[in-house]
């Protein structure tokens, strides 16, 4: 690329987005129409910088599907106009977001890179502007006329994910995020360095598609020793509950009582989704392996192999909205459609 790139700041809310008052000591909110001025860094970067925020913004905690749809809507207007995103949002739930928009956007062909911090851009002991200003340059970098990086990626404290692929490890450490199953796409040291070939690029040129209805009628249960049969009854069996993420043990094992098996049939008979997952950080489901998960198979279960809880509720929530039919969806969770699964990547 012979031009600067051009790179809009998409702010929703966060630490990263304030500022202490050092008068008072108080935090206010950050105006990021002024960045280039208060982090001159920036400048260094040979890029075009520009920046929208929330009109109100929002703390990690609050972030649901409303909002998800208002970050892919600003990148949808703004899509023809910028080469490349990054979106600031609270690391609470920045793995949940980052993977459903991982989802919503089809035929994607520039980075979108979503970061954030641990402490506030104007602490002195502050993660935000190394997070920032990588970001940054992961989204300017381009070769051979192509962006570098061409899907929706997580980075925090040196590395970039595959955002579909991460989880929040840490509520203190800098290192806050981990990919347990999938290696970083690049890491950030004396030089930056892209590991090219984990990184998925679309073969053809395509208009870009966004997705913007989610289904939210689901739910995530969490097994545990002596949970009960009253329990899950009473979840499956909430109105309207069109899916469910399952999180088993180890390989994908659960209880193979005739009554909780019971529980789990009769759900599925009725249309109700159901994923299991491992609560397990890295490894997979392999359904059948043992025998308190063959019985899982055997009444429908869809296996969720190697996604995480937060991929996995995204993913649910949009093919749900497709009216797939069983063995469809089935089909099409079970396959890698964002790189959110391995079976269709080899490292």
């Amino acid at each position: 690329m012979t031009r600067k790139p051009n790179i809009l700041l998409i702010y929703t809310g966060g630490t990263i987005g304030m500022m202490k008052d050092y008068k008072t000591n108080a935090l206010k909110a950050f105006d990021f129409s002024q960045i280039v001025e208060k982090i001159p860094e920036l400048q260094q970067l040979n890029c075009k910088i520009e920046s929208v925020s929330f009109e109100d913004a929002i703390d990690s905690s609050n972030m649901n599907t409303k909002y998800y749809i208002s970050i892919v809507e600003i990148i949808e207007e703004n899509y023809k106009k910028f080469d490349g995103f990054v979106v600031l949002t609270g690391s609470d739930t920045m793995a949940y977001t980052s993977s459903a928009i991982s989802f919503m956007l089809e035929n994607l062909q520039k980075p979108i890179i979503f970061t954030g911090s641990q402490l506030p851009i104007g602490d002195l002991r502050t993660d935000a502007k190394e997070n920032l200003i990588t970001s940054i340059e992961v989204a300017c970098a381009y070769k051979n006329g192509k962006p570098i990086v061409s899907e929706v990626c997580l980075y925090f404290e040196y590395k970039l994910y595959r955002a579909n692929r991460t989880t929040k490890i840490s509520s203190e450490l800098f290192e806050a995020f981990t990919s347990m199953n999938f290696p970083p796409l690049a890491e950030s040291g004396v030089h930056l360095k892209f590991n090219e070939h984990l990184i998925h690029q679309e073969e053809q040129e395509e208009t870009l598609i966004v997705r913007k209805h989610l289904v939210d009628e689901v739910v995530i249960l969490k097994l545990f020793p002596g949970i009960s049969n009253l329990v899950v009854e009473s979840i499956l069996n909430i109105p309207n509950l069109k899916g469910v993420v399952l999180e088993t043990y180890g390989s994908g094992n659960a209880p193979n009582s005739e009554s909780f098996i019971c529980l789990l049939k009769t759900a599925i008979d009725k249309g109700i989704k159901i994923i299991n997952v491992t609560q397990c950080k890295s490894g997979r489901v392999m359904m059948g392996h043992y025998d308190t998960s063959l019985l899982l198979l055997e009444i429908g279960v869809i296996n969720g192999r190697d996604i995480t809880t937060e991929s996995a509720i995204a993913k649910l929530m949009y093919l749900l909205d497709k009216n797939l039919s069983d063995d469809d969806f089935k089909h099409f969770f079970e396959k890698s459609l964002r790189g959110e699964l391995t079976d269709n990547y080899h490292f």
